[in-house]
């Protein structure tokens, strides 16, 4: 509510206060938020890394949208180093969910990628797991 401004004012700094609360009991949806905070710096100083820890956090328990998310990070080389097959790892896991911007983004990189690193990628996306 206070990230939008919905029945009360705007406050980015407030909004970032409970998801962090949230995002400590493991809800991936408020890693997620966190992550989108630092991704666009709204009520935190802008910090790629501190984004790609809050998406991992939430890709890691299997929700796609944050599976996505950290694909393009990967993608991009915003926060970690550019890797297309840990992109299309993510990717391909948020795409199995139905997530359409994710199979885009996934189609793209095979693209930019050797056989072998689209092999690897999908290996891996095979032996992940979530965690809880």
């Amino acid at each position: 509510m206070y990230y939008a401004g919905r029945g009360v004012p705007q406050d980015y700094q407030e909004a970032v206060k409970w998801y962090r609360k949230a995002a400590a009991q493991g809800y991936a949806i408020a890693q997620l938020y966190l992550g989108l905070t630092y991704y666009a710096g709204r009520g935190v100083p802008q910090d790629y890394q501190e984004a790609v820890k809050w998406y991992r956090k939430a890709a890691d328990q299997g929700y796609a949208i944050a599976q996505n998310d950290l694909g393009a990070m990967y993608g991009a080389g915003r926060g970690v180093p550019q890797d297309y097959v840990l992109a299309h790892m993510w990717w391909n896991l948020s795409a199995s969910q139905g997530n359409d911007a994710a199979k885009s983004n996934r189609d793209l990189a095979v693209k930019l990628m050797t056989a072998k690193q689209i092999e690897e990628a999908q290996r891996l996306a095979r032996n992940w797991k979530p965690k809880k």
